[in-house]
């Protein structure tokens, strides 16, 4: 029997902001907090500490399609630091990186999410340093989670519907046409 590859769902957070490493330029020295997955295998959440990077790379490793939102130039760029797996030979949908290839500039996943999906982000990445930084773990896990899910269903919304929304600086609502 044929076994299909699942499609992966990931976002990751990290212990450091880019003032803490020295900018852009030093972003594998942000290093990893914690990692979520969301499998269509098993159609649940797997979450991650840094310790279990590992395990994370092997299942973004096993998917057909790993999906995120900025994974590209920030959350495979983070895991690098701690592998030599050509991670960006990876099959992946960004979807950032689609957007603004047909935007030219970059929209917020909260600001997406919000458009397309009416609701919105729980935190945001400076929240989950604190966190980290607190010991809230569980708090931390959440969010991440919580991330991961938004960005599944707005990945699954596009795919259906060929587009999504965001509202322009006039707020005015502005669909994007998308093909992932």
């Amino acid at each position: 029997m044929l076994q299909v590859k699942p499609v992966v769902v990931f976002d990751l957070e990290t212990q450091n902001s880019f003032d803490d490493v020295g900018g852009y330029r030093n972003m594998r020295a942000l290093k990893m907090s914690v990692g979520v997955t969301w499998n269509s295998a098993d159609q649940s959440f797997h979450r991650f500490g840094e310790k279990d990077v590992p395990a994370l790379i092997e299942e973004l490793k096993s998917a057909s399609l790993v999906v995120g939102f900025n994974v590209l130039n920030f959350d495979y760029e983070v895991l690098m630091a701690y592998t030599s797996e050509p991670l960006r030979n990876l099959t992946t949908t960004d979807m950032l990186d689609h957007i603004y290839r047909r935007l030219g500039f970059r929209v917020k996943l909260d600001d997406l999410a919000r458009a397309t999906l009416n609701t919105k982000k729980s935190g945001d990445g400076l929240d989950a340093i604190r966190w980290w930084r607190e010991g809230k773990l569980d708090t931390l896990y959440e969010y991440c989670e919580q991330d991961v899910d938004v960005t599944r269903r707005l990945w699954e919304f596009g795919k259906q519907n060929r587009y999504v929304q965001f509202y322009d600086k006039r707020y005015k609502l502005q669909r994007i046409a998308v093909s992932w």
